[in-house]
């Protein structure tokens, strides 16, 4: 066997420079190597989306996980956690670790709508989040179904002050809600709320003539409309879109304050450090700047719409209360 130690004259002891010893520390530096690319090797990203999987939300995070995953050089996940009309996801991600490996893919509803809508929610927009940056801004389009009698937003509008109409939503206090409430008080207009569970039955029965039309996301209606099931009237907000550039605005047409937009941005857990919050900001410009993103607004009309983290927390805070007057002052609540 060889000897571990030999000794010195005085009270001083070392390790021997041994074959054995040698062994160990060759050992104890791989032990630590294969530790350290577990690690590394284990480090990813999840992207939390409340919002199930094929519909346009999916489809925007997808799009982003992927670019993103090439800018962190690491995976990304795209988690879909559908359900409580973003409460599930939100409560996911606000009980995550703050070290911005967790984020959240919102659209306005959770964040700036639900607090109005809902007395007690799960989590707290303010307190359990920290704004990263505003993704893309998605307006409302009017449309109605391609056998509708209403060949322009005029005669919609004329038909819902003589007489009423109805028009569908994807659910109480969803953004196509809160644009019906819009029209309906621009125009003094009669006209019946139905929501349903989702936007596809909504859409659905507007194009089959059940309900007489619906405002909705211009990404989620553009299909119908290239297919021709569907008519675009109208645009809620203030400018054309360029995938429908014969369209009108409700400006252009006399009916003012008629803005919808359904943004999309993402969020980290609060608590994330202000560094982490500002290396997620720069890399989501990056993405924004892709090829891919680029085609992906072209083809869906969302506007790409990168922001700073405080121009993303203003924008949140200025929806909660646009959004939250308009709920209060409606009286308009999860069973109505």
């Amino acid at each position: 066997m060889f000897p571990l130690f030999h000794f010195q004259t005085g009270l001083r002891t070392s390790v021997a420079r041994t074959p054995m010893s040698r062994l160990f520390n060759y050992v104890f530096a791989a032990v630590l190597g294969l530790s350290a690319m577990s690690a590394q090797a284990e480090t990813s990203t999840s992207l939390v989306v409340s919002f199930p999987a094929g519909g346009p939300a999916d489809s925007l995070a997808r799009i982003v996980a992927a670019q993103l995953e090439k800018e962190l050089k690491h995976p990304v996940l795209v988690e879909n956690k559908p359900g409580g009309n973003g409460a599930i996801a939100a409560s996911y991600v606000a009980r995550a670790r703050p070290d911005g490996q967790t984020l959240f893919l919102s659209s306005v509803g959770a964040i700036s709508i639900n607090p109005a809508l809902y007395p007690k929610m799960v989590y707290d927009p303010a307190k359990d989040f920290v704004p990263v940056s505003l993704l893309v801004s998605v307006p409302e389009v009017l449309v109605v179904g391609a056998k509708s009698p209403y060949a322009d937003a005029q005669a919609f509008v004329k038909k819902a002050k003589d007489d009423r109409l109805s028009m569908a939503s994807s659910g109480v206090g969803s953004m196509p809600h809160m644009a019906v409430v819009q029209l309906k008080l621009a125009t003094n207009g009669h006209i019946l709320h139905v929501p349903y569970k989702g936007a596809a039955p909504a859409i659905t029965d507007t194009i089959g003539g059940q309900v007489d039309g619906f405002i909705g996301d211009v990404s989620g209606l553009m299909p119908h409309i290239q297919s021709g099931k569907a008519r675009a009237l109208a645009i809620a907000a203030p400018k054309r879109s360029p995938v429908l550039p014969d369209v009108p605005t409700f400006d252009e047409l006399n009916i003012p304050n008629v803005y919808a937009n359904n943004w999309y941005g993402v969020f980290a857990t609060k608590g994330t450090p202000a560094e982490t919050v500002t290396a997620l900001n720069t890399v989501l410009k990056k993405v924004l700047q892709t090829p891919e993103l680029k085609a992906y607004a072209e083809s869906t009309g969302v506007e790409l719409s990168p922001t700073s983290p405080q121009a993303f927390a203003d924008l949140v805070r200025d929806d909660a209360k646009k959004w939250g007057d308009l709920i209060r002052a409606e009286g308009i609540t999860v069973d109505n």
